[in-house]
């Protein structure tokens, strides 16, 4: 049985490869764009998360993540944090979203901070170059960006539409990409004095929990976010990328079945003198449609093998020449197998039934 199955596939080795590459493209198209959604926001979320502050404390009121909130914060409120039990520091941040041309999104998120107070919260360091001068038209990026972008120390880049002399380059990557000094982002968002969001880092031994209740409690104007919840409130924040990604695995899915029927209703339609003689010889009505289904699933796993390794392939040169992230998560992958054998079994179900039901003499006499 399985070497009829494998010959029946190696008589058309060509369209056994089309179909193979049709469904692996659908389930490129699932996995590709799952894990770039995923890996992009868990890796955004991640440097969010790794600034070395356990506690985040931005306005009330506030909606969505870093970039999309104007600074509302006064700065002085970071004085009175650092005077409640348990506090070691509390520095404020600016965060906006600017044009960028050359981001994939056509905008880039960037910080406006204090680096010293920043740099001794998140642990980071010069690497190249040196600090940017305070109120000044400077910046400094993290160096996986430094690369990818093809920058160079003592160039510029454009940043609300002038010239800023990037002057250094800091590990590890934690926060926006590009930093610039916090003086001069408010003034360029008429904020002085304001923040949109400041930075807890609390003494050691402390509790988190505990912290976060009593900052919530004697601050009722603010929303007290914990770092290590960031990474999930990401995930959770954007329902409708969600529902997209639903319909790409629902559209893909459908493709795949579509594909089947196609290939397994014309191989019957190849095979009906070959399928009477089968049946001539004693085969079961079963055994032949099992057949068809067999082949078509071997077809459709050939498929997801061929989408799952192209991207990680893709994901890898992304890595390599790019700062997107591809997340290959083995729970999608197992999602997509069953999606794509189930659909391939609904597909190959037609073409089954019908070699299945072929009259053996009628089929012997077909030409």
């Amino acid at each position: 049985m399985n070497s009829l199955v494998f010959s029946n596939m190696l008589h058309r080795p060509a369209r056994t490869a089309v179909s193979i590459i049709g469904i692996g493209v659908g389930i490129l198209l699932i996995v590709f764009t799952v894990g770039l959604a995923n890996g992009s926001l868990r890796e955004r979320a991640k440097r969010e998360a790794n600034i070395g502050a356990e506690i985040m404390v931005r306005p009330s009121g506030s909606m969505g993540w870093s970039g999309s909130e104007t600074p509302r914060l006064s700065v002085t409120l970071a004085d009175e944090i650092e005077k409640m039990d348990g506090i070691d520091r509390a520095i404020p941040i600016i965060q906006t979203s600017v044009s960028a041309k050359d981001s994939n999104t056509g905008s880039r998120i960037i910080e406006g901070v204090d680096l010293d107070s920043y740099s001794q919260v998140s642990g980071l360091t010069i690497v190249k170059g040196r600090a940017f001068t305070p109120g000044t038209d400077e910046a400094v990026c993290d160096a996986a960006f430094f690369a990818q972008k093809n920058l160079t120390i003592g160039g510029t880049v454009e940043l609300f539409n002038r010239p800023f002399t990037l002057v250094g380059i800091y590990e590890p990557s934690v926060g926006a990409r590009m930093k610039i000094p916090l003086g001069t982002m408010q003034k360029q968002l008429d904020g002085e004095g304001r923040a949109t969001a400041l930075l807890v880092k609390l003494k050691p031994g402390q509790s988190v929990d505990v912290v976060g209740e009593r900052l919530d409690r004697e601050l009722p104007n603010t929303q007290i976010l914990l770092t290590r919840d960031i990474e999930e409130l990401y995930m959770q924040g954007i329902p409708a990328l969600n529902v997209f990604l639903n319909v790409v695995i629902g559209i893909a899915g459908f493709i795949s079945a579509l594909i089947i029927l196609l290939t397994m209703y014309t191989t019957v339609s190849e095979r009906t003198r070959q399928i009477g003689v089968l049946k001539s010889l004693g085969m079961s009505n079963f055994t032949i449609g099992w057949t068809i289904v067999q082949e078509a699933l071997l077809i459709a796993l050939g498929g997801i093998i061929f989408g799952v390794v192209a991207t990680i392939i893709l994901s890898i040169a992304l890595a390599k020449w790019t700062t997107l992230t591809v997340q290959v998560d083995p729970k999608v992958v197992g999602g997509i197998l069953i999606v794509g054998l189930l659909s391939s079994l609904v597909g190959a179900l037609y073409p089954g039934l019908k070699a299945a039901r072929l009259d053996a003499v009628e089929a012997l006499s077909f030409e």
